[in-house]
């Protein structure tokens, strides 16, 4: 393949090659050749151009394939384009010889089909250049028409249209030749050349002014003509050709000359409607030749030409547009509803006939409105509609008051109004499901009176309008569940309150069941006593059905529809209901045979027709209570149902001889039965009617053979039998597409109705499969048919083997009994139901039976194989390997597949060819490789003979699926085939007609089971594999230029597979170019094959997919759809424009998955690429007052210009890529924006911080940071959370939150101490305020209060956490909140909000209650739940116990726990009047409580819900209801009621505290320990209480005489021994003993090895566990005081211990001579502990005494490590806690000599340190001892330590202090002296003054010295002075002595106060005006700010 990549053909190499290589080298060659003709210059081009042309030439005489051609064409055109042109014309010439050459033979066609494909080329290339040799051209072409075959006709049409592309309006003189010879192909036999004649036909038209003026009732003839017989793809064209030339009839503006006006008739808006509905009605007929039959009442539009003027309606309206839509709609709807209106009686003259015409009608409409407009426009068409249905219903109205009942129910006009009313009903419904929320303010519009219409028509006579009426109920219930509740009221209260009237109990009931098949949509459910509302009111209409003959029928079915309906609430609704339901059911059916008899004998047609419509019913009520209540099916419920079932089997097989005795009118009825008992059968165990198998299944048997049934119907039957890849090589139709809808009829035959609700109306509450469409059941005769066969299948299996046989045997005979069409029926029942036994066996692993099983089975089978329905033939291929696989004998199945190889040795017809092929590959798919490799061999051969046959495509087409069915199957063993395989895919591709599509879709799908089965191997480098890898590559690119669509999905998950496994060796740029194009395809599948190799590639490289489309979209050629606007918005905004139209959720859902890839991946990068999409999408829809408001608001912020162009763009449409966008695209870019903020955060910090991010932006303008868009993101979450859509408000309100919480401290460089957010508070609140309102849901309030509650206490910046706050949360959830000042507003309600919160707390309380209490609980249920409720309750109070916990404590705490409350007394706990009015009167008799047993009630409840949830933490329970439970606690402490309750009640505190500490071993999470430490705090401070209050009032009851006797407080009393589990300090201990070692493991003796003090580094802990030892701390250092003297001896060694082992293990040396905190709080610790009232209590003083000397000494020995390894230890951290032990214990304690002795040595060592911060705090230290007034203490000290710091102050002249530090050291040092000259005796001082001046004299500077002083030397200068000031007054006599000794002292001196006034006087003139303006406009800044 190299050699092929030169610019000319290496015909050297060429000629070495095969035949097939030939092949693919040219195609090579051409290939490379193209994009090389682009790349080289000109002059190189022409230098070679003659050869070249030459070459290519040539190549049309080697019978070049269609992508050759194709290619070879293209490569001319583009060498003459760059190249001379002149000889071009012998080019054209030689072409035009080739096509006028005799030569017939099919080898030579290829040369002339080249030569046409050139010309066109030529043509479009070159245009208008090749002058007038075009007029010869294009005769010559239309000559050839006339003798081509299909090929040629295809290809000339195509050419066609290039030329007409490449001539514009030049080719005019041809333009009525062409379109006479187009015309002519528009109807030809050939699929492929009828959508070559419309794409002909649509270049033409647009030059050609005839084709829609003049001629448009001929071309719109033409057209619905084209429909008859046509496939899909023909719709498709033919409907866009059709609909193109109408739009452009209603639209052009004609050009003014006079001579072309009279040619050109004007086409009016009402005639083109007449002219498609013409279409529609009366299809290809016309007029004239219709009348004829329509009088003899036989024609009957065909459905293809009805499903094609559909498409045309949908086309003609897209391509004018929304606009349009919306300005013509009025008009467009009622004539759209006039199509199945009475004045064309022949549209709906059949049932079947009227739901074709209503789905077409219903599909044009929804694509149409449901496409096009936008969510406003949408709301004004919901009026429309609205409109219509009153119209509609005035004129029933006025038909049903007029006369007797005969003629009113007869009357044709409510017959023919009744289409009408279904399609708007259903497009209503449609449409408000699709608007969401968004509809609200449509409904509260009372002027429309929407809901009024729509249960108006409710009683309307036809059943499919009342169905209609309700299925449009429901789509408005799940849009807007708020409505949901409320409409199930009024249509209860109508169905209660018009009994009487038939249409309103069907009609009503219908509206119920739709509703209740809505509460699974609505998050919040219905209120649950509904439930028995309902059944009481079924359990009614069951019971008096029998009193009135007229309404017997409705009530029944009312009733049992109710009851089924009512199933779907699930389980928790229904248990209570159960009992009555299976009375009910035990009931409607005779108790034994005898009874049956009895029946059979009595009654008439009628009540046999309500019997057996009520049997149904019940039948479907218990399958509905199967099916959605499956927990309930416990053994004794089945028992219940069971007895029942017998009997209804019974009456099944007697329906027949009731059928005969009473005739046709219960025909149906019985059918329905039928259908309902199998359904029914088929849920339950087959074990649950086992003594009945063997009557069903004959029944079944019968059903599947009945003698009456006509219709085929194998497209619903079999496509579940069939596997679902084989459904591809059948009709097109069979896959998805977005034409399902309407397409779907004609998959069914004319003979066969399509789904309608009225034939199934149960249906009406289930869950429909297609999402918001309406539920489509088969008519009851079709659907009992598809249930027998699946229950055969179940049945069959479990009968015994015996009982197999004869039904089979009768089963194959009766095939072999009928004829014709009829055996063709019977054949697909039988072999479908077959086809389910055998799938059930396969499945449940069971087998078949005796040996003559085997061999009926077979030959059934074997017959289907050979049917001439290839939907049958595919099921039977799968029902042939079910069999092989049930039996699972080696020897059976290689006899299958040899008998497959005979036929298709022998066999010549297509039928069995393609049946046995796909035997073939159905064997492989179920039983791998049949474990030979010989049977590989010949199955491979064989295929590879079929799949050359070219006589027959559609052998070739199943030859080659099954062949790709056996690469899959048969993975490594098919590496030994993959060449051949492959050079024969790669052959077949080059020859392949493109006319027939669908060989290319089977070697696509070869293709593709070639590339997984290389897989990772086509990485290699080795000659083969690159040879492999090639032609794979090539195989796809022929793919890529076939026309059909399929194939080209094809290509891409080829492509898509090959970049997987071998990402290098794929062309990025070109796979995304295709990507790109066909990214807006009509073709869904092919969307979705684009869009899940997108996603593919996006996850691996992003950035590079997004350049080359963007790359690809500025040199764009044509090819780029219109509608993919990429060069403006990039790939994101086109998948953000798809994702807006989409209407398929699982491509939705791959756009957005892309989408998030793309954004992962890319947002930081593209920052404002993406912010901006996000804006346009949100910005799109919002209202134009709301954003310019917004804008306005905030215009200093960021890049004025950005916002600028905001604005403007705005009003200018064409410019915004996005029009209209839905709510959820809405939705989800609020939801990107959110992402993009997480991606920042961790991308970088500057996108949070405005002065770092402003100044990269300076260095690098490409850089771009999250927070210069500040402004852009506040009005994105502004314009979203101020929606009309519900969900959308949320979205906004958390990009709100988000914002609020990233960016909250980020501060705002320009006014320092303020915030950046702070000028956004406007907008914020804006946003929030509209959240208030009365009629907002719920679930928005609760959002926007936690936007606010965060925007609070980000605002206070933590100063006050979470007070009255989360007050918010909850007042919001019982919704009595409105309006913006939050605080204020909740404060008026809290006294109705608390008392609802204890109702809810002690409803949880009783709630939470062990199952073995059950019996306790009020019967009646609590305050916000009912009895039956509470186990669906639970959830909700688990979900929000804790915030309503947190609240109450915080409003008990608020009000100081006792609070006066005048509806207080005898309501127990106050409780309010609540939803469920468990009032005050509940409990008879109730005691008056006293306002403190209240209290006491309130403090444990609070208390016992705390304790409950702490002490049995679930794994489940999330942090925020921990916290807020500790919170609560917190908050119930810190008032003096509960303290003291907690106080006087030690059992509780301890209890309290062991579940604490339960919480902080099990709950690793830092802020959680901490909250619960707090707590801890707080309950010993209300312990200490205790003990004050109960010492002092002994004190002051036993008087001060008794003292001797008084009792001892606290804990310990007279002994010191303290109970583990009875004592509080001891549980207090063990906790923070638990934090203490957790943090710090070196404080357990047990860990460390050694009872001693083990010397080791000191370590610094995390800031978290710093926080948790300083509290833990704290709470040490409280204990003493809650013991007694005694007690307190007991606990103090290991309180010291502990704090002094914090102090050693964490004393690490900081810079700048910091305390660590944890040294810091054991030295507060400290301090608190030796200044205890115990140290100095006569009991326990003189233990306390020798305690703390030993603490001492601990701290001391610190210092002297036992060996050398502690030298780290922070030395001003130990003489601190030195320090703390001499001022704050009694004398005795320090005074020691010993110790004395060791504290001196350590300040003396200290002093010598170097490191000047240690000094500094040696010196502060010293400073505090100095002053202590016991001189006892500081006296020693003062004497060994003041001659050492007088020495270090003298050096003061021989060293100069050189930084601050240092003069630091000299000021303390200096203070230290003064202290020493206050303390010192009267008589010592002057000495002391003495030697003190001459230190501070030698400081002086002279005025010369003080010029040239560094800084510090002048501050010290400047210190002295001050110092000498002060000191020289206060002792003159010393002063002056001193001074007149030392004349060097006093020159000295003078010289500097001489040169400070110096310095002074020059200092003030500069600073006056320096320092002013400074000062001033900093108060400016201020108050400006305040």
């Amino acid at each position: 393949m190299e050699l092929a990549h030169s610019l000319l053909l290496n015909e050297e190499a060429y000629n070495q090659l095969g035949e097939v290589q030939k092949a693919e080298f040219i195609f090579e060659w051409l290939r490379y050749l193209e994009k090389l003709l682009l790349a080289t210059s000109r002059n190189d081009v022409k230098e070679k151009q003659k050869t070249l042309v030459e070459q290519l030439l040539s190549l049309l005489n080697n019978s070049p394939g269609p992508p050759t051609r194709k290619l070879l064409a293209k490569n001319l055109a583009i060498l003459y384009s760059i190249g001379d042109t002149f000889s071009v014309y012998e080019a054209i010439d030689k072409c035009n010889d080739l096509i006028r050459s005799k030569d017939d033979s099919p080898s030579y066609l290829p040369t002339k089909l080249a030569a046409v494909v050139c010309l066109g080329s030529l043509y479009k290339k070159l245009g208008r250049i090749l002058g007038n040799t075009f007029t010869d051209t294009v005769g010559n072409i239309l000559k050839a028409v006339k003798s081509a075959e299909s090929q040629g006709r295809y290809e000339i049409m195509l050419s066609l249209q290039n030329i007409l592309n490449g001539l514009g309006a030049a080719a005019a003189p041809c333009h009525r030749d062409v379109y006479k010879a187009a015309r002519s192909c528009l109807t030809d036999r050939s699929m492929a050349v009828r959508c070559a004649a419309a794409k002909c036909l649509l270049e033409l038209q647009n030059e050609a002014i005839f084709m829609w003026s003049t001629d448009v009732d001929s071309v719109a003839a033409l057209c619905f003509k084209s429909f008859e017989g046509s496939n899909y793809d023909v719709r498709i064209s033919v409907s866009k050709l059709l609909g193109t030339i109408l739009a452009k009839a209603v639209t052009s503006k004609h050009p003014g000359t006079a001579a072309s006006r009279q040619s050109i008739r004007r086409v009016s808006l009402e005639e083109v409607l007449e002219l498609l509905g013409t279409g529609f009605l009366r299809g290809s007929s016309g007029f004239l030749r219709a009348s004829g039959d329509m009088l003899k009442g036989t024609s009957s539009v065909s459905r293809d030409v009805r499903v094609g003027v559909t498409q045309a309606y949908v086309v003609f309206v897209s391509t004018l547009g929304g606009a349009w839509l919306e300005k013509n709609f009025a008009a467009f709807l009622s004539h759209i509803l006039s199509l199945v209106s009475q004045s064309h009686p022949k549209a709906t003259q059949t049932q079947i006939d009227a739901v074709c015409c209503r789905r077409c009608v219903s599909f044009i409409l929804r694509t149409t409105i449901g496409g096009l407009l936008g969510e406003k426009a949408q709301l004004a068409v919901v009026k429309d509609i609205c409109q219509a249905i009153w119209k509609l219903k005035k004129v029933m109205d006025a038909v049903m008051s007029d006369g007797n009942l005969e003629t009113r129910v007869g009357s044709t006009d409510v017959a023919a109004s009744q289409h009408m009313l279904v399609c708007a009903l259903q497009e209503l419904g449609n449409l408000i499901h699709n608007l969401g929320t968004t509809a609200a303010p449509l409904l509260q519009d009372s002027s429309t009176g929407l809901l009024d219409s729509i249960l108006s028509v409710t009683l309307h006579p036809s059943i499919s309008v009342r169905l209609a009426a309700a299925w449009c109920l429901h789509c408005i219930a799940v849009a807007l569940p708020s409505y949901l509740t409320p409409l199930l009221d009024r249509c209860l209260e109508r169905l209660t309150g018009h009994k009487s009237s038939p249409e309103a109990v069907t009609g009503f009931s219908f509206a119920v069941a739709a509703l209740l098949g809505a509460v699974k949509h609505c998050p919040l459910g219905i209120p649950h006593g509904k439930g028995k509302i309902i059944m009481t009111l079924a359990e009614d209409l069951l019971c008096s059905a029998a009193q009135n003959s007229r309404l017997s029928a409705q009530r029944t079915q009312a009733g049992w529809l109710l009851i089924a309906a009512l199933m779907t609430l699930g389980p928790a609704v229904v248990s209570h209901h159960l009992a009555r339901v299976l009375l009910l059911w035990k009931c409607v059916f005779p108790a034994s045979p005898k009874d049956l008899e009895t029946e059979k004998s009595r009654g008439d047609s009628f009540t046999w027709q309500v019997t057996l419509e009520g049997r149904a019913g019940a039948l479907c009520a218990i399958k509905s209570f199967v099916s959605h209540c499956g927990d309930l099916l416990t053994e004794e419920v089945i028992q219940r149902l069971l007895p029942p079932l017998p009997c209804a089997v019974d009456l099944l097989t007697q329906l027949s001889s009731i059928l005969k005795m009473y005739g046709s009118p219960l025909k149906t009825p019985s059918v329905v039965y039928r259908q309902r008992l199998y359904e029914l059968l088929i849920l339950l165990p087959p074990e649950t009617y086992e003594g009945n198998l063997c009557a069903i299944l004959k029944e079944l048997a019968a059903d599947l053979t009945a003698p009456d049934i006509q219709v085929s119907a194998s497209t619903f039957l079999l496509p579940p039998l069939c596997h679902q890849d084989d459904l591809l090589i059948l009709s097109p139709l069979l896959q998805e597409n977005d034409h399902r809808f309407i397409e779907e009829q004609l998959l069914l035959g004319n003979g066969v109705a399509c789904g309608s609700l009225e034939y199934d109306p149960y249906l009406i509450y289930e869950k429909d499969v297609e999402g918001d469409s309406v539920p489509k059941p088969l008519p009851p005769a079709l659907s009992v048919i598809s249930s027998a066969a699946k229950l055969f299948g179940v049945v069959c299996a479990h009968v015994g083997e015996t009982q197999r046989l004869p039904i089979l045997e009768q089963l194959l005979d009766s095939i072999k009994h009928t004829k014709g069409a009829r055996q063709q029926v019977v054949q697909l029942h039988v072999v479908s139901s077959v086809s389910s036994f055998l799938k059930y066996v396969a499945l449940s692993k069971g087998c078949l039976g005796p040996e003559e099983m085997k061999r009926f089975a077979l030959t059934l089978v074997t017959g289907a194989l050979e049917s001439t329905n290839p939907l049958l033939r595919c099921a039977a291929a799968e029902a042939w390997a079910r069999l092989a696989q049930v039996l699972d004998d080696g020897a059976f199945t290689a006899g299958l597949a040899q008998v497959s190889f005979d036929k298709l040795k022998s066999a010549r017809d297509v039928v069995t060819r393609t049946g046995h092929s796909l035997a073939l590959g159905s064997l492989h798919r179920y039983l791998g490789g049949i474990s030979s490799s010989q049977h590989l061999n010949s199955c491979i051969g064989i295929l590879y003979t079929l799949a050359q046959d070219s006589t027959s495509p559609d052998v070739q087409t199943w030859a080659l699926h099954s062949l790709s069915l056996i690469i899959d199957s048969a993975g490594p063993l098919y590496y030994v085939h993959v060449e051949p395989t492959l050079s024969l895919i790669i052959m077949l591709l080059l020859n392949v007609p493109p006319t027939h599509a669908e060989v290319h879709q089977s070697l696509g799908r070869c293709l593709n089971a070639l590339i997984t089965t290389l897989g990772p191997e086509l990485q290699g480098n080795s000659t083969s594999i690159s040879t492999l890898r090639a032609s794979c590559l090539l195989g796809c690119a022929v793919m890529q230029d076939n026309p059909d669509c399929l194939v080209q999905a094809q290509a891409i998950s080829c492509l898509q597979q090959l970049h997987m496994f071998a990402p290098r060796h794929v062309n990025l740029s070109s796979l995304v170019s295709c990507l790109c194009v066909n990214l807006y395809s009509p073709y869904l599948l092919l969307r979705r094959a684009v869009l899940a190799c997108l996603r593919q590639l996006v996850q691996r490289e992003a950035a590079e997919v997004s350049e080359h489309a963007v790359m690809l979209a500025k040199d764009s050629r044509e090819e780029l759809t219109p509608d993919a606007n990429i060069r403006e918005v990039g790939l994101e905004g086109a998948l953000l424009i798809l994702l807006d139209k989409e209407t398929d959720e699982r491509l939705c859902h791959d756009i957005k998955e892309t989408l998030n890839y793309m954004l992962t991946s890319m947002a930081v990068e593209k920052l404002s690429l993406w912010l901006k999409l996000c804006k346009d999408v949100l910005a799109a829809s919002a209202d134009c007052t709301a954003i310019t408001c917004v804008d306005t608001m905030q215009e200093e912020e960021g890049d004025k210009g950005d916002d600028a162009s905001v604005l403007t763009t705005r009003h200018d449409e064409k410019s915004h890529p996005f029009t209209n966008p839905r709510w959820a695209t809405r939705v989800f870019a609020a939801e990107c924006v959110c992402r993009i903020i997480n991606q920042c955060e961790n991308a970088s910090s500057a996108h949070f911080d405005i002065a770092l991010a402003q100044e990269m932006k300076k260095k690098d303008s490409r850089n771009d940071f999250l927070v210069l868009h500040l402004a852009d993101l506040i009005r994105m979450a502004f314009m979203a959370a101020t929606d009309h859509s519900d969900q959308l408000r949320l979205s906004g309100l958390e990009m709100l939150l988000v914002v609020i919480r990233r960016f909250a401290t980020v501060p705002e460089p320009e006014f320092p101490g303020h915030v950046i957010l702070e000028q956004y508070q406007a907008n914020v609140g804006a946003a929030l305020r509209p959240a208030f309102t009365s009629e907002t849901p719920p679930d928005v309030t609760a959002k926007a209060c936690q936007v606010y509650i965060i925007a609070v206490q980000r605002h206070k910046n933590h100063r006050q956490p979470l007070k009255t706050t989360s007050c918010l949360e909850d007042s919001i959830r019982n919704g009595s909140c409105s309006s913006d000042g939050l605080l204020d507003l909740v404060y008026a309600d809290l006294g109705t909000l608390s008392r609802l919160w204890l109702a809810a707390l002690q409803d949880f309380a009783l709630l939470t209650l062990p199952s073995e209490f059950a019996s306790q609980l009020p019967a009646e249920g609590g305050a916000f739940y009912t009895a039956e409720t509470s186990e669906n309750a639970k959830l909700q109070y688990y979900n929000s116990w804790a915030l309503i916990l947190h609240a109450t404590a915080l409003w008990l705490t608020s009000t100081g726990f006792v609070v006066a409350d005048p509806d207080e007394g005898a309501s127990d706990l106050s409780r309010p009047v609540t939803p469920t009015s468990m009032c005050q009167g509940s409990s008879s008799g109730a005691t008056i409580k006293s306002p403190e047993d209240v209290y006491t009630d309130r403090f444990h409840l609070i208390l016992g819900i705390s304790v409950e949830f702490l002490c049995s933490l679930r794994s489940d329970a999330t942090m925020e209801s921990i916290t807020a439970c500790l919170y609560a606690l917190q908050a119930l402490l810190d008032v003096p009621w509960p303290r003291s309750k907690i106080g006087s009640d030690q059992d509780l505190g301890i209890e309290l505290l062991n579940v604490l500490h339960r919480v902080i071993l099990t709950r690793e999470s830092p802020s959680i320990q901490l909250a619960s430490l707090e707590v801890v705090r707080q309950i010993i401070c209300a312990a200490q209480e205790h003990v004050k209050e109960k010492r002092r009032s002994a004190e002051v009851d036993d008087g001060a005489a008794e003292k001797e006797t008084l009792p001892e407080f606290g804990e310990g009393k007279d002994t010191g021994g303290l109970v583990p589990g009875k004592s509080l300090v001891f549980a207090t201990l063990e906790l923070c003993v638990c934090i203490l070692v957790r943090q710090l493991p070196e404080l357990n003796p047990k860990l460390t090895g050694s009872p001693g003090v083990k010397a080791r580094k000191p370590q610094m802990l995390s800031e978290d566990g710093s926080r948790l030892v300083s509290a833990a701390l704290v709470i040490l250092s409280e204990l003493p005081a809650v013991c007694s003297p005694e007690g307190s001896i007991s606990i103090l060694p290991t309180i010291l211990y502990l704090t002094i082992g914090v102090l050693r293990e964490t004393a690490v040396k900081l810079p700048g001579g910091q305390l660590s905190s944890t040294v810091a709080a054991s030295l507060q610790a400290l301090k608190g502990i030796l200044s205890s009232p115990m140290a100095r209590a006569e009991k326990s003083h003189t233990a306390w005494t020798d305690l703390l000397r030993s603490a001492l000494t601990t701290v001391l020995d610190c210092w002297d490590p036992v060996d050398e390894t502690h030298q780290e230890l922070d030395e001003v951290s130990l003489l601190t806690a030195i320090t703390v032990f001499i001022l704050s214990t009694s004398p005795e304690v320090t005074t020691i000599p010993c110790l004395q002795k060791r504290c001196i040595d350590k300040f003396k060592a200290t002093l010598e340190i170097k490191d000047p911060m240690v000094q500094i705090k040696t010196y502060q230290l010293l400073h505090s001892i100095f002053q202590y007034p016991n001189p006892a203490v500081s006296y020693p000290y003062i004497y060994s330590l003041a001659s050492c710091i007088m020495e270090k102050l003298q050096e003061i002249d021989k060293r100069k202090p050189e930084n601050t530090a240092e003069l630091q050291i000299f000021q303390e040092g200096i203070k230290v002296l003064e202290t020493l000259v206050t303390v010192a005796e009267e008589h010592h001082r002057s000495q002391l003054v003495a030697c003190l001046l001459p230190i501070l004299i030698s400081f002086l500077l002279d005025e010369n010295a003080l010029g040239s002083a560094t800084s510090i030397m002048r501050n010290l200068h400047d210190f002295a002075l001050q110092n000498l000031m002060q000191i020289g007054p206060q002792y003159s006599s010393v002063f002056k002595s001193l001074v007149t000794s030392s004349p060097a002292l006093k020159a000295r001196l003078e010289a500097a106060i001489k040169g400070n006034q110096e310095s002074v006087k020059v200092k003030i003139p500069t600073s006056k005006y320096t320092k002013s303006p400074g000062k001033n406009s900093s108060i400016q800044l201020k108050t400006s700010f305040l």
